[in-house]
């Protein structure tokens, strides 16, 4: 398993292992997808990375890291698969059997032949782990663990369940990708929709994991939110009549547009309130605006909604100057078009903005009342900053330390204990 190499307390070679795991949380996506369509078995191709990576570990404390550590990887783990497929050519041999559709891997860059209209390997292997034959409850889970490097944990985390539920859905996700002899290709043109749903949840928390990382030292991980953005603005191209499509583009464009401004010189958080607006990127709004007026005259849907959200900030030059009712009024409409939580948490801020916090609580102690958020930190963290406005530091004190034992991410760890002085 991916999360299984980790770095222990009492390694000597701490650094070497931090820089290993990094290097392939940025890699890890396009070495998978490169792998699987060489082998032709997504299962398989996780097994080869993971190779690599062992390898990477074991070598590098020796050697120092590469120069290039992405494409060292990268070539240790075709070599890995060449090898693999030759000894699968020699057993095909033996027992007679036609093995043409290998006989081309030879070279790194295999499978050129295929019939391939976008190019593109890591979106090709999302659509795969969107097959059909998989539950809907697999296909993301699965995608996320190939895409990005995500951890049981992570994954868990975005979809608010037990880790063990997760890694089930995963172990059964690639035995039926493999049982089913799903080929590791594109869907035809006329049958994109059929999949688009989950391929655009995908991206979407993709870049959400880029944009607010779930665990390390990192609040932020920019690349994979450029990794996201690329792949929604390749799907906006191969279904421009899709509102939803455009509603995501913009969503992430919009909100990518403020990556530069979450974080100080240090690489400590700076939260929206505190946030140097003009370090925003007004190229990225532009096109984030002019993606959601394409999404709105198509319709649109949750992502368009969750993008006018987004454009309420890019428009505004404050926290005060924020059109907060009308944020407030979305949130309302999104709960309704796509019910979660998560929705009911965002919503309960934006009503504490607009009508006061002791709205902002109700809405959100109803949000807790199901118990879907026991296990999420931003919970205990909203109630902390709602009771602090109402003039209970002692209650908002104990939220904010509650949140920064649950987290994982250090430098958010780092706001929720500060919050908790400032109360005290």
């Amino acid at each position: 398993m991916i999360g299984s190499v980790v770095m222990t307390a009492t390694d000597p070679s701490r650094a070497t292992h931090r820089a290993v795991e990094a290097v392939w949380r940025i890699e890890s996506g396009r070495i998978i997808a490169r792998l699987a369509r060489m082998v032709g078995d997504v299962g398989r191709a996780e097994e080869l990375a993971q190779d690599a990576l062992v390898i990477a570990l074991e070598q590098w404390p020796r050697s120092g890291v590469p120069d290039e550590p992405g494409p060292w990887l990268m070539a240790t783990a075709k070599h890995r698969a060449i090898d693999l497929v030759r000894r699968r050519q020699r057993y095909e041999r033996k027992l007679e059997e036609i093995g043409r559709d290998l006989s081309a891997v030879e070279e790194p860059d295999l499978a050129a032949t295929l019939d391939d209209y976008v190019g593109d390997d890591l979106l090709r292997l999302i659509f795969t782990a969107c097959h059909p034959v998989l539950s809907t409850g697999a296909r993301v889970p699965l995608t996320l663990r190939l895409l990005g490097g995500l951890t049981t944990h992570e994954i868990a985390r975005a979809y608010l369940v037990p880790e063990p539920t997760i890694a089930q859905r995963i172990v059964r996700a690639k035995r039926t990708l493999t049982q089913k002899r799903v080929p590791f290709e594109l869907p035809p043109p006329g049958e994109l929709a059929d999949r688009l749903g989950s391929v655009l949840e995908v991206v979407y928390l993709i870049f959400n994991e880029g944009y607010s990382a779930t665990a390390g030292d990192d609040w932020t991980r920019p690349a994979l939110c450029e990794e996201a953005l690329r792949l929604g603005r390749i799907l906006a191209g191969l279904t421009p009549d899709e509102p939803e499509v455009h509603g995501l583009v913009a969503l992430m464009e919009i909100q990518a547009s403020r990556i530069r401004a979450r974080t100080g010189p240090d690489g400590a958080p700076v939260l929206l309130a505190d946030q140097d607006r003009r370090l925003w990127d007004r190229l990225l709004i532009r096109r984030g605006l002019a993606a959601l007026d394409r999404a709105e005259a198509l319709g649109g849907g949750p992502y368009t909604v969750q993008a006018a959200i987004a454009a309420c900030h890019a428009r505004a030059t404050s926290v005060e100057d924020t059109d907060w009712t009308r944020i407030a009024a979305l949130y309302q409409v999104l709960a309704y078009l796509s019910p979660s939580p998560v929705v009911e948490l965002n919503r309960a801020v934006a009503v504490g903005m607009a009508w006061g916090p002791a709205d902002g609580l109700a809405v959100l102690d109803a949000a807790a009342a199901t118990g879907a958020l026991d296990a999420y930190p931003l919970l205990p963290a909203v109630r902390g900053d709602l009771l602090a406005k109402l003039g209970r530091p002692g209650e908002a004190c104990a939220e904010f330390e509650r949140a920064a034992a649950m987290t994982r991410n250090a430098r958010e760890r780092d706001i929720f204990l500060r919050r908790a002085a400032d109360c005290r």
